[in-house]
């Protein structure tokens, strides 16, 4: 079910900071922001030959991220994405698995313009794991 590794997301306090770190300090690449209300996010992407990885920041204290960095003031890894043929038919497999869909379980529109689905980090060795459909 599982396709390749799409990206490792950050929750930062400081999206402007973060930028500039991985800009000038590792010389990365990185995206244009996205604002993505529905999420409750502001992100960016900085391109890796094979992956790339997701920077978050809060748009407004709702945001699952505004609680995240309540409890990682300094931010940290919040989720790794990975990819999926069919995420319909990834969600009823992890349904009928046992496993938890957040958010009601219907696919929201991603970042990449792409439905996505999170899955419960306690169904999953503690952590949180965003399926994009590709």
């Amino acid at each position: 079910m599982l396709g390749r590794l799409n990206h490792v997301a950050i929750a930062v306090p400081d999206l402007d900071v973060a930028i500039k770190q991985y800009a000038d300090k590792l010389n990365a690449k990185v995206s244009e922001r996205q604002r993505l209300d529905e999420h409750g996010v502001t992100v960016v992407f900085i391109e890796l030959p094979n992956s790339k990885i997701e920077l978050l920041e809060a748009i407004d204290d709702t945001s699952p991220i505004a609680s995240f960095l309540e409890k990682n003031p300094k931010g940290g890894m919040h989720h790794i994405c990975y990819e999926v043929d069919d995420i319909i038919a990834a969600r009823d497999h992890l349904i009928n698995q046992g496993a938890r869909i957040l958010g009601g379980g219907e696919p929201k529109i991603g970042a990449h313009g792409k439905p996505v689905l999170f899955l419960h980090p306690q169904d999953f060795t503690g952590t949180l794991i965003e399926l994009e459909q590709v």
